[in-house]
């Protein structure tokens, strides 16, 4: 498929502690690595997001007392599933993994790093409010499509591509690239709330 400076490539959150080992593995999360290198190296334009929590986010199960991680909670601003502590500032856990080889990358979004909001989309925070600025970004750049892969398919990447479409880009997202988490089903959820949201799944 050719490229041109219209499309960008949206990297979600391929970081240490989403990959076996780390604190909130994503199944098999590191096999898709040689697949997002082979994508990246097609795309001139290259964009990452990083999950990026302070200590104590209130998202993590351990600020809860009584509460295990995947319990769900109600918040402010609707239900929220507790994690086990992850990807939080400064630490190897929240770096991204080695074997990611795109030194080409424009831009690093950070995402998570308010202490009382969770942030899976790469466009608004978990508020469905706050933005982050990412949308602006494309616009002013001249970007109409975004090729979505990462970690993980039912959380980060599909809300990253939802909130894509509703801020009126053409989003895709290769599933050979990306890996889910699939609690209670989330991962057909995902899927489903995808194709409702007009993206465009593919496998390669």
């Amino acid at each position: 498929m050719t490229h041109d400076d219209r499309d960008v490539l949206l990297i979600v959150d391929v970081q240490n502690d989403f990959c076996p080992g780390g604190a909130l593995a994503v199944p098999d999360g590191d096999t898709i690595i040689p697949a997002v290198n082979r994508l990246a190296r097609s795309f001139a334009h290259v964009i990452l997001t990083q999950d990026w929590h302070p200590p104590g986010h209130a998202s993590f199960a351990s600020s809860h007392s009584g509460r295990s991680p995947f319990d769900a909670i109600e918040v402010s601003y609707g239900t929220q599933i507790l994690w086990p502590d992850h990807c939080v500032q400064g630490t190897t856990g929240a770096g991204f993994h080695p074997k990611l080889d795109v030194l080409h990358a424009e831009l690093v979004v950070r995402k998570g790093f308010r202490s009382a909001v969770d942030s899976y989309s790469a466009f608004r925070e978990n508020d469905r409010r706050t933005p982050t600025g990412l949308a602006g970004y494309l616009r002013e750049r001249g970007f109409e499509r975004i090729t979505l892969c990462g970690l993980a398919t039912d959380f980060c990447v599909a809300f990253s591509a939802i909130d894509g479409r509703q801020a009126g880009f053409d989003v895709t997202v290769v599933t050979s690239a990306c890996r889910g988490i699939d609690i209670d089903g989330s991962l057909g959820r995902a899927m489903r709330s995808m194709s409702e949201a007009g993206v465009t799944v593919r496998a390669e």
